[in-house]
């Protein structure tokens, strides 16, 4: 499968899942079963090669033990979320701390920050879960995403677009527990994408952000894509052998349809 470039699947609210140009499927915050975003057609996963954890609150972890045992994938966490996995009995786990990198599968998976709170369910009282965090994801073809998980905009977005030069970010709009969409339009301004995916949005009323306001937000920024899916929806890259950057195939969505 290579050189068929990457698919890209929102499953509604914060859960996304990739499939790399060698085809590995990698799981981003595992909320499926109960998420109310997720089509009932897209609970179904593929195995899962790989289980990211930017956080534990419920809306990202919910199905993380779960899917863990089902599918058996290598999970990568923050130390103190690894810890509390392993005594949950959940096997392949592998902690990191801010700043560093795995390899895994061929893909390269960096862990930066992110400002937000973090607990983990654990029966009916929430335990210290570590830090949050976001993810600089580098696929076997030399395309780099930035998962920036629930964060608030912070100044040193723009260090990581610097180091890593990230061509798509994937990041939250809907307010109240993560950025506006006029906060995430300087973070995406700092981080230097080209395209940017909005997630973590209109799964309930109290998240009032919209891909339309995160569009508005940059409109004097015309080559910047803002690509909206639905739940559900697959975005895919254009093929790649090389290192530079990959856009995402076809016009934006809002303009397609």
């Amino acid at each position: 499968m290579a050189g068929t470039g990457i698919e890209i699947t929102w499953l509604g609210h914060a859960t996304v899942h990739y499939r790399s140009p060698k085809g590995k499927s990698l799981l981003v915050d595992a909320w499926v079963e109960g998420n109310p975003a997720c089509p009932e057609k897209s609970k179904s996963l593929p195995p899962i090669d790989l289980l990211l954890i930017t956080h534990a609150h419920f809306d990202h972890f919910t199905d993380a033990v779960a899917l863990a045992r089902k599918h058996r994938p290598d999970v990568i966490c923050n130390f103190e979320t690894s810890l509390w996995l392993e005594q949950h009995g959940v096997e392949k786990v592998h902690g990191m701390n801010l700043g560093g990198t795995q390899e895994l599968h061929g893909i390269r998976i960096t862990m930066v920050q992110a400002i937000h709170s973090n607990s983990i369910p654990d029966g009916e009282r929430l335990v210290p879960g570590g830090e949050a965090c976001g993810y600089v994801i580098s696929f076997e073809d030399g395309t780099r995403v930035y998962h920036t998980g629930d964060t608030a905009v912070f100044g040193d977005m723009k260090l990581i677009g610097e180091l890593y030069r990230p061509s798509i970010a994937v990041l939250p709009i809907g307010d109240l527990f993560t950025m506006s969409p006029r906060d995430a339009a300087a973070a995406v301004r700092m981080i230097g994408a080209k395209t940017v995916i909005p997630i973590h949005h209109s799964t309930f009323p109290a998240l009032t952000g919209t891909p339309e306001a995160l569009r508005a937000a940059l409109s004097d920024r015309p080559e910047i894509e803002v690509r909206t899916l639905e739940p559900g929806e697959t975005a895919r890259t254009r093929p790649a052998s090389g290192p530079a950057d990959r856009p995402i195939e076809g016009p934006p969505l809002a303009q397609s349809r």
